[in-house]
């Protein structure tokens, strides 16, 4: 009887002593593995890894180098969707090539209409919709251009929808993605505005206002402690100055947000129609264009070829600006931030050089 009590008492001491243990799982919860993202493009998966960090794993099927138009699905992009817990794509006429992968993956949580499936136009005005749907016209977008991102304050939208997406899967981590979102948007407000004017009138404020078209009217017309505001303009807008209301021309009809909020206008392209590659007669047309209106930038995405953008500029008397269109496509270019801030200074560099 003494030597079962005594085995006894040390069973329970010992099996209290592994629970407290803190090394042990009961004590320490499992961490939650990192949300599965697959993203159609590079640009997406960047924004995720701004809101998420380390909560997420995430991957893009385009290569930051080619066209996001014209990617080759292979049979592993199927196999990366089939794991996914989360898939972001546009959502509209922009990735032909997804709903085949889609279909080869078979994984129901991240197919269209499944939890995880996050388009990202919902809650953006769209641009450049047909009157009708023509595809003698080119390569047409029916429901709109999608080329979304080139506006920074579309990119706070892109990143609202996926954060639903993320809540949809894994609601216990809201807080986290509110974080990740709320931090997001400051940075976006900053880097567009600048820092000064934002604790001034305030991000949403200043967004609204821009969203309207009466963003410099207003700050030109409101004094704080006897200064218009518009002076205290920062950021990618203050940047932006030497170009807005100017004239440039475009590759591809892929800027129309970016014109919508930085007032340049892409007078014409270097595509006769969307997708169609630009014939000698068109080449001829538009180089008189150039020349008549004094129009003397070109601007394309590095997945265009350089030389047959620089044998146009060349014949126009003109500069030319390759940049990129996905993070990754230029060095030291890895982030969303990075990239507009490549469009942006490149251009105003042109500009306050007098290449423009």
């Amino acid at each position: 009887m003494r030597l079962r009590s005594i085995l006894t008492f040390w069973a329970a001491t010992l099996a209290g002593t592994a629970a407290a243990s803190p090394g042990s799982a009961a004590a320490v919860p499992a961490s939650p593995a990192p949300v599965r993202v697959v993203t159609t493009l590079p640009v997406y998966a960047s924004i995720l890894r701004e809101i998420g960090g380390d909560q997420l794993v995430v991957s893009a099927i385009a290569d930051p180098h080619e066209d996001a138009h014209f990617v080759r699905p292979k049979p592993s992009f199927a196999a990366e969707l089939r794991r996914a817990d989360v898939f972001v794509t546009t959502g509209l006429d922009l990735e032909l090539w997804a709903p085949v992968l889609l279909d080869k993956a078979g994984n129901a949580r991240v197919s269209e209409g499944g939890p995880g499936h996050v388009t990202t136009y919902p809650g953006i005005k769209l641009l450049d919709i047909p009157a009708a749907a023509d595809r003698a016209a080119g390569d047409i977008h029916l429901y709109g251009n999608p080329h979304l991102y080139t506006d920074p304050l579309n990119a706070i939208q892109i990143a609202r929808n996926m954060v639903a997406g993320l809540k949809a899967v894994a609601p216990e981590r809201s807080a986290v993605w509110d974080r990740g979102l709320a931090d997001f948007t400051v940075r976006i407000h900053r880097r567009l505005f600048g820092a000064r004017l934002v604790e001034l009138v305030g991000g949403e404020t200043l967004a609204s206002l821009a969203r309207s078209g009466k963003l410099h009217s207003f700050l030109e017309q409101t004094p704080y402690q006897g200064t218009p505001l518009i002076r205290y303009l920062g950021g990618w807008l203050a940047v932006a100055e030497p170009f807005r209301g100017k004239d440039i021309i475009c590759y591809h009809k892929d800027w129309a947000y970016f014109e919508d909020r930085f007032q340049v206008r892409c007078a014409e392209y270097v595509e006769p129609k969307p997708g169609i590659p630009p014939t000698p007669r068109h080449v001829a047309r538009l180089i008189d264009l150039m020349k008549t209106r004094s129009i003397r930038l070109i601007i394309a995405g590095t997945y265009y070829g350089r030389a047959k953008v620089a044998r146009v500029a060349e014949r126009a008397g003109a500069s030319y600006l390759m940049v990129p269109f996905q993070p990754g496509a230029l060095p030291g270019v890895d982030s969303y931030f990075d990239m507009v801030d490549a469009w942006v200074s490149g251009l105003g560099e042109a500009f306050k050089g007098g290449k423009a």
